[in-house]
This record gives C-alpha cells, sequence and structure tokens, in this order.
C-alpha cells in the first residue's frame, strides 16, 4: 500500500515556508518552484481518495507509486537548495576570515547551481504534470484530511497496578495459585501462558509479578523480553541484569554461566521470560540446564503466542488466555474514552462504542486503541464513521495486523504517519527514548511549526508529536525520566511494530543477514547484522536517507563507511554508536545533507577529521562515551546548524563555539582533564539544557570580568561528579528568569548557591544530592519553595 499524501504534504510545506520563498526569490527560481507548488497542490487534493481505492485498483497503486518517486526526488532536490543556501550563510557569517572559510566550502558556482537547480525542478515537474494527467482515469474526488481532535489523557507507567486492569482478577489469582503451589518433579517448574496477540499475556504477567503475596515468597525475581532472538548468551546477560548482578560486556559463555549458577544456586526464584518464540528445543534446552539450580519451588513463566512454544518450555499444563467478555471490554473501552464520569452524560456515544466493542472480539489492545483514538471527542458522526469502517469486512487472520489498529493508524493525521513509520527501523522490544527519537525526527524534517506554535521550537514540537502518538495508545509502558531536560522511555507493542513495519515495508528496512533482498526504493536503513562480511544488498541503493548500524553489527573498520555508506550523498542519519574504529574517513565532510552523526561510546576513535566541519547541515553531534578522543576539530564554530552536542574528550579545553546560534543542547561527560569552559558557551543565548559530569579537573569558576551578562536562555542545568566545583560561575545569572531545573549531584567541595538562586521566577525543581560541603541555602531559600 502506497502513502503518498503525507510526502506531497511534506513537499508543499517546505515550499511554503519564507526561507524556501526568500531563498527562491534571490536565486531566481521563484516561477520554476511556484509552477511546481502548484502541480503538487492540485494532485493532492485527490490523493486521499486514491489511497483508499488502492487495495481495490492496481492501476492506482502503480500511479501512486510513480507520484511519490517524484516527490521523494523533489523532496532531495529541495535538501540541495536548502543546503547550498546554508553553505552561503556560513561563508557570510564567517567573512572576517573570508578566505580560508570560502576555501573550506568552495564546492560549487552558484551561477552554475541555480542553472541546474532551475532545469531540474521544471524537468521534475514536467514528469509530475504527465503523471498527474492520468487521474482522470480513476474518477478520483477530492478531499482533506479529517480535523484531529487530540487531548492530554492521564500519564500511565509501565509499573501496572490492578486499579488499571481491568477483567483480569480470576487470570491473576489463578497464576498466583499456580506460582504458590510445590514442584511436582524438579526444583524449578515452567508454566505457559499462551494468546494471540493483543490479549493482555504481558499486562496479566506484570500483574502477577507486582502482586505483594508473589512479592514475599520469592527470594529472587527477574524479568527478561525474549523476543523473536532466543539467543542465549545475551539472555544470560539480561538475567544476570535483571537480578541486579551485573553481566561484564567482555565475559565469556563460561563466565556467563558460572556467574549465572552461582545467582541461582539455593534461591528460591521468580522469572518471566516473555514473548516468546523460539520452538528450537536446543536453545530452550541450553538455557534450561542453567535454570535448575534455583531451590525448591522455584517457577519461571513463560509469554507467548505459539502453543508449540508452550508444549516445549512448559512443565505445567498451559494457561489459555481468553478474550475479554463483553462486560468488561465497554467498562476498559469507557475508561479510555471518556473522561471520568463523562460517559453518563452521553448515553447515546456509549451505545455506539459498544457497537464498536463487539468488533474488538475481546482483545484489550484494540479496545484501548480505538477508545483511545476517541478520547475526548464528542461527534457522533466520528465514532459512527468508526462503527462503520470497511475495514472491519476484511478477512482476519491470526497473524495479522488487527482491524482495530490498522483503523487507528488511518486516522492518523500525515505527519503523525510519517513520524510512526520511522519507529519500525528500531527491533521489537526496542527500548526508546523520547529525545533521541525527536531529534532523528528532526533530521529528517518530519517536524513542522503548524500555525499557532510559531514560538515553539522543533523539540517542542517533537515533544508535542510524541505525546500525540503515545495518547493514541501507538506508545505503551512509558516513563518518565528527570534528569537535565526530561524525557520519557517506553516501548511499542508487537502487533503496532508490525503495523508499523507494514506500513512502511517500501521505505524502511531492517537488514538481518548479509544476503538480504532489499528493495531499491528503500530511504531508510538499519543493519543488525556483521559489517565484516559482503553486504550486497546495498550495492544497488541509492537515495539512502538513514543508515543506523546496531551494536551486535561490530563495525570496526572505516572501510565499510568508505565502501557503503559515503555513496549516499542524501544520507541524513549516520548512527554508528558503540562502533570501534579508530579512524571516520575524511570524505564524511562530502555529506552535506547529514543532520545526525552519532559516534558515541566507540573507545578507540582518537580523532576527527577537519572536514567534518563541512556539514554545514549538521543539527546533532553525538560523541559522548569517546574516551579516547583527542579533542573538537578548531573550525567547529562553521557547524551553524548544529542544536544538540554531547561530548567526552581527552583534551583540557574545547574550542570557542561563539557561533554556534543554533546550539540547544550541550552535555560534556567524563573528561578527565578539562579545565575550564570556552568563554563563548557564556553567550550561547538559543542553549536551553547544559549538562556537566564526571569532569575531575574542571572548576567553571574564573576571575570576575566587568562584563555585562548575557541573557540566556537556560533551563536546565545538570552539574554532577565535579570535585574541584566551589560555587556557580556569575555568568549564570543571565538564565534566572528562564531555569526550571537545577541539579547539583556528588560535588563534595560545592559550599555555596549563588544570591541570585532565590530570584529565579521559573524554578521548578532543585535537586543537591552528595554536596557535604554546603551548609546552608541562601536567606530568601524560601522563595524557591
Amino acid at each position: 500500500m502506497e502513502i503518498v499524501y503525507g510526502t506531497a504534504t511534506k513537499v508543499l510545506e517546505l515550499l511554503a515556508t519564507n526561507a524556501y520563498q526568500e531563498i527562491s526569490l534571490a536565486w531566481g527560481v521563484r516561477d520554476e518552484l511556484n509552477k511546481f507548488q502548484q502541480t503538487v497542490s492540485i494532485i493532492q487534493a485527490v490523493l486521499l481518495d486514491a489511497e483508499d481505492k488502492q487495495a481495490h485498483n492496481r492501476q492506482i497503486s502503480v500511479w501512486l507509486a510513480e507520484i511519490k518517486d517524484v516527490l521523494l526526488d523533489a523532496v532531495e532536490l529541495l535538501g540541495e537548495f536548502e543546503c547550498e543556501d546554508q553553505r552561503n550563510k556560513v561563508v557570510k557569517i564567517h567573512g572576517s576570515f573570508g578566505r580560508k572559510v570560502s576555501h573550506f566550502f568552495s564546492t560549487s558556482n552558484p551561477l552554475i547551481f541555480c542553472f541546474s537547480f532551475g532545469h531540474k525542478i521544471k524537468e521534475m515537474g514536467n514528469k509530475l504534470d504527465e503523471i498527474s494527467a492520468k487521474k482522470k482515469e480513476f474518477g478520483l474526488e477530492e478531499r482533506l484530511e479529517r480535523s484531529q481532535i487530540i487531548s492530554e489523557r492521564r500519564v500511565t507507567h509501565s509499573y501496572v497496578r490492578a486499579s488499571d486492569v481491568i477483567g483480569r482478577e480470576v487470570d491473576k489469582e489463578m497464576i498466583v495459585h499456580l506460582l504458590m503451589e510445590p514442584c511436582d518433579k524438579s526444583n524449578v517448574s515452567v508454566i505457559p501462558i499462551r494468546g494471540i496477540g493483543g490479549l493482555g499475556k504481558t499486562t496479566l504477567a506484570k500483574l502477577v509479578y507486582n502482586d505483594k503475596r508473589v512479592q514475599s515468597h520469592f527470594g529472587l525475581k527477574m524479568w527478561v523480553c525474549v523476543s523473536e532472538n532466543f539467543d542465549v548468551p545475551r539472555l544470560i546477560k539480561d538475567i544476570l541484569n535483571s537480578a541486579t548482578d551485573r553481566a561484564n560486556e567482555h565475559m565469556t559463555l563460561d563466565q556467563l554461566q558460572k556467574r549465572l549458577r552461582d545467582k541461582l544456586e539455593d534461591q528460591r526464584f521468580l522469572l518471566i521470560l516473555d514473548d516468546v518464540w523460539s520452538d528450537i528445543p536446543e536453545k530452550w534446552f541450553a538455557l534450561q540446564e542453567l535454570l535448575m539450580e534455583g531451590s525448591e519451588g522455584s517457577k519461571i513463566i513463560v509469554t507467548t503466542r505459539k502453543q508449540s512454544v508452550a508444549d516445549l518450555m512448559g512443565t505445567v499444563s498451559t494457561y489459555n488466555l481468553k478474550g475479554l467478555p463483553s462486560k468488561d471490554c465497554l467498562s476498559l473501552f469507557i475508561k479510555w474514552a471518556f473522561k471520568d464520569g463523562h460517559d453518563e452524560q452521553h448515553p447515546n456515544l456509549v451505545e455506539i462504542g459498544e457497537q464498536i466493542v463487539a468488533k474488538c472480539k475481546g482483545l484489550p489492545l484494540a479496545v484501548t486503541t480505538l477508545g483511545s483514538l476517541l478520547y475526548s471527542n464528542l461527534d457522533e458522526g466520528d465514532w459512527k464513521y468508526i462503527r462503520d469502517n470497511e475495514i472491519w469486512k476484511l478477512e482476519q487472520k491470526e497473524d495479522h495486523v488487527l482491524p482495530a489498529l490498522q483503523l487507528s493508524y488511518n486516522e492518523l493525521p500525515s505527519y503523525l504517519k510519517r513520524c510512526f513509520h520511522y519507529c519500525s527501523l528500531f527491533p521489537k522490544d526496542y527500548r526508546f527514548d523520547s529525545w533521541d527519537l525527536i531529534r532523528l525526527w528532526m533530521s529528517h524534517g518530519l517536524l513542522v511549526q503548524p500555525n499557532g506554535h510559531r514560538n515553539k521550537t522543533f523539540e517542542e514540537i517533537g515533544e508535542l508529536y510524541f505525546k500525540q502518538l503515545w495518547s493514541r495508545s501507538f506508545f505503551q509502558d512509558v516513563e518518565e525520566y528527570r534528569d537535565s531536560e526530561g524525557g520519557y522511555t517506553f516501548y511499542m507493542h508487537d502487533l503496532i511494530h508490525d503495523l508499523a513495519q507494514l506500513m512502511s515495508k517500501n521505505k524502511c528496512s531492517i537488514i538481518t543477514s548479509p544476503t538480504e533482498i532489499v528493495l531499491e526504493r528503500v530511504r531508510h536503513l538499519s543493519i543488525k547484522c556483521s559489517c565484516d562480511k559482503e553486504l550486497a544488498c546495498l550495492d544497488k541503493l541509492k537515495s539512502v536517507h538513514t543508515v543506523i548500524v546496531s551494536r551486535e553489527s561490530h563495525l570496526s573498520s572505516p572501510s565499510f563507511i568508505e565502501k557503503y555508506i559515503l555513496k549516499f550523498k542524501f544520507l541524513r542519519v549516520l548512527g554508528l554508536s558503540h562502533s570501534s574504529f579508530e579512524v571516520l574517513p575524511s570524505d564524511i565532510g562530502r555529506m552535506k545533507h547529514l543532520r545526525y552523526l552519532d559516534l558515541s561510546f566507540n573507545g578507540k576513535i582518537r580523532e576527527l577529521p577537519s572536514s567534518i566541519c563541512k556539514l554545514q547541515s549538521l543539527q546533532s553531534l553525538l560523541l559522548g562515551g569517546c574516551t579516547n578522543l583527542k579533542g573538537l576539530p578548531s573550525d567547529i564554530n562553521c557547524l551553524i546548524g548544529l542544536r544538540l552536542l554531547i561530548v567526552t574528550t581527552t583534551a583540557t579545553s574545547l574550542p570557542e563555539m561563539a557561533c554556534l546560534t543554533s546550539l540547544n543542547h550541550l552535555s560534556i561527560w567524563w573528561c578527565p582533564n578539562l579545565i575550564s569552559l570556552p568563554k563563548s558557551v557564556r553567550c550561547l543565548t538559543t542553549l536551553e539544557t547544559l549538562v556537566i559530569t564526571s569532569c575531575e579537573m574542571l572548576t567553571l569558576t574564573e576571575e570576575k570580568d566587568n562584563d555585562q551578562v548575557s541573557k540566556l536562555s537556560l533551563r536546565n542545568l545538570l552539574l554532577e561528579d565535579l570535585p574541584k566545583l566551589v560555587a556557580l560561575p556569575d555568568w549564570l545569572r543571565g538564565c534566572e528568569g528562564t531555569l526550571q531545573f537545577l541539579k547539583i549531584n556528588y560535588c563534595p567541595n560545592f559550599n555555596a548557591l549563588p544570591q541570585w538562586l532565590p530570584k529565579t521566577t521559573s524554578l521548578q525543581t532543585l535537586k543537591i544530592i552528595e554536596c557535604p560541603e554546603l551548609q546552608s541555602l541562601p536567606a530568601e531559600e524560601h522563595i524557591l519553595f
């Protein structure tokens, strides 16, 4: 199924911005862009109708694919335009040493570029005109995207409270009873819980796991998410980590096995193996042998969709989980669809809701997803639209995406669909971080400032998108953290992940084998196989925008980057965290579209090539955990689009950053030799988050000068493990009107809070931990509370 409306919207959003209008006028290509914009607008008007009809008309599907190819090419061409403008800004800003910078960035002749761009956009417009003419053959109707009402709902957490779960009390008591029973034949028994996806197997296991009787009965409790990859060494590590006995990354298999046996010996334990798929006996027997060391009464709960898994692993009868009764389903739906008590005011909607629930066939995931979709929506027409939708008539098989989930996806606005698709790049049971995901979205231009939100940063728009997907139940087990800027960790249900993969299969792909077949149209790649082998599947790909190499790929040679990565000239995201190569190829400077570069936790890289400063479009540069990195390039100031910088270095100082006028977040970790920050940090008026941790030589306080304190935008300040920190620097007075979060942790010589701190008008959180020399708060400390 082709999803084209969002891509057309993206092109029109780009062309409508003031920046593009000004650039097109200055570069003399405004007429060409305006004509192209009109053509895209005409096509966009019928795309929603075409997308609905393509399932029954192969010709429409082919027509949509042709349009999408042209529009994706347009996005890349407009990206070229943007890069050229950004290059000119760098040259202009650094005019004081112009010859050097102009030479540094002299990659194109402006006149030649304008001529070439104008010719390409005209050619693209003609091609789109030809394709557009075919739409008359299909009898397509013009339609507008349905208006969206998205309300904030209550916050939930991964800890499941019994009061939040409806209809599973009997099931919980049955499982608890099985846990308390003595084992018949061995010290350890295995209880399988089986049911189709979306029934709530994991939720039931959590209810049991957190029950007070279970907590007091078992001396050791562990929870491991197994998923599709039943890798015994990985599972041993996860079990040890869950038992708070951290497994060393470099332990051999023999060492891991001994550690696990020692941990379980003479312990009555409970282990949850959640979401097991593998029914290969050899793999289970290898793990089972290690788990038999527990004392009598130890239990293992296995949740699975597959009867073959239950038969293989179970030592007692399988507990087959059934669907929720209709009454419980309706109660659950009302809980998610209405604000507390409001259902009584709308009996007409409750009646329609009962009819919707009947179509969900007792599946809690389907019920909560549709309830979330209709939350606080009192339009009876919208409720009937959901009830009477054609999608319910499709044949439903056990391993297919649920119609309720498909329907909820269909009702997402196009901007959220694009963001949701991107989540398919990560494996099942992946623990997401909201800020990481938001910055990836930002790198692809998926975050757009809508009318009424022009004063919001892209980071704030991204958080709004995240919360909208969360409110629709596309994300689950959401937990808030509040160190520095705050954020959320979360997961996606397996069935939601299946939906994301289905909807994005033509543009997102996870490569798990060197011989895997990848569609040439794919734009986003996640590599989870060894990078030491030839990856022939990458040879034919050209327009790749994302490459994320997983930790399991063990990337250790720059030759992989040179052979496969550098040929993707439109690449926007390059994730190489936990790699171990020593040198980043200097040709990285040719990747002018690159917005996101993650080199974090590479303990071998010692130096960055100076050419990295040619990446004038770069927004996020992650160097945290690069413990042997000698320093940052001196021309880092040329990265004027940089919004996030995380750095670990052995250097004693950092280069000046005065021209990083977009920098929003600066984190400095594990810099044992760092003596001082560059003075320009105090002038970064866009900086909202500053994190400094584990810099044992850093004092922060300098000789006072008479310079006027700059007005800052700093909201979040985290200072941690700074033995030489005595007091906050005076220049931080500039954030007294914006500072919301301040945490000072493990700074043994910190002895005084500044007198200006009680005058802050926005401070919401003040945390001071392990600072024994701090004897008192400022005289007006009561103002803080």
